[in-house]
């Protein structure tokens, strides 16, 4: 089975040009906060901007087989649109290396839902990383809906970003209760909901577990430390059939080893918390599946 890293960003050249004055210049504030940061500590950048080229290399490096590229939750749709457009030509270059999820504002109406028809015909297979949250929608917004509703007709994964209720403070940092996701569950059993960062864990807001949610392992070791705490109770709440590796690459998840990238590091921990009998459905069967890769 090979190995799929489900959630990995990559950004247009004009963009790792120089990313804090990119932002500036395109409106995009809160996506400055989150990933043009520098740690205190250390002087370093929270993570890098890496070429399609850089990141091949990375990929062949760790064993990596395949990687699926997830947008942003831009504040201005025409950043989305250019994205989208940058992800489809990543996928041409590398059709058997990588696969692409479409990021749309759903507030741009029917042009958000224009742009999910133009992702696809371009190849792009999947819905996200997006967070009604960080862009300013209700979950009643009815354009909030429209997108998730032609998603569902599609069949498309649709990755959403979660954030951990009781994780510490950072720049960027958007509230999103584990209630949400729920009702959200509800509201739309056709869709394949995909609920980054192991979900903030949901499990722990109660009840079934609904069974059109997966979580995604995106940021682990920062979120919840190195230990294998998240990974013993994630497994256990939800099962390793509904779980899919993936690192949030090129965040760097090991900020006090300098020695260790974020892809190499991040599989060696998942080899070394999950169990044989489930490791190759979590590291890619389940993405497989879910994606309907052949």
């Amino acid at each position: 089975m090979p190995v799929i890293d489900s959630h990995v960003h990559l950004y247009p050249p004009e963009v790792n040009c120089d990313p804090a004055g990119w932002a500036v210049a395109h409106g995009e504030a809160q996506w400055a906060l989150m990933c043009t940061r520098v740690r205190k500590a250390s002087g370093r950048t929270v993570q890098g901007f890496p070429t399609l080229v850089e990141l091949m290399r990375d990929l062949d490096k760790a064993g990596v087989d395949r990687a699926v590229l997830q947008g942003w939750y831009w504040e201005n749709h025409a950043n989305a649109v250019n994205q989208n457009r940058f992800y489809a030509e990543c996928v041409r270059a590398h059709p058997d290396r990588l696969s692409a999820f479409t990021t749309v504002h759903p507030a741009a109406g029917r042009e958000a839902l224009d742009e999910m028809q133009r992702a696809r015909d371009s190849g792009l297979i999947g819905l996200g990383e997006l967070s009604p949250h960080a862009q300013g929608l209700g979950l009643d917004d009815t354009r909030w809906q429209a997108v998730l509703g032609l998603a569902c007709e599609w069949g498309w994964p649709i990755n959403i970003h979660v954030t951990e209720p009781d994780s510490r403070a950072y720049s960027g940092r958007v509230e999103t209760p584990l209630v949400d996701f729920q009702e959200l569950a509800k509201a739309f059993p056709l869709a394949k909901f995909i609920l980054a960062h192991w979900g903030g864990r949901l499990w722990r807001a109660g009840g079934a577990w609904p069974p059109n949610v997966w979580v995604d392992t995106a940021a682990a070791p920062l979120l919840y430390g190195a230990s294998c705490e998240i990974w013993r109770e994630g497994l256990a709440a939800v099962g390793p059939e509904r779980v899919l590796w993936g690192t949030d690459y090129p965040l760097v998840l090991y900020p006090q080893n300098n020695g260790t990238e974020t892809l190499s590091g991040f599989l060696a921990e998942a080899r070394a918390r999950v169990n044989h009998e489930a490791l190759s459905a979590v590291l890619g069967g389940n993405t497989a599946q879910i994606l309907q890769l052949g």
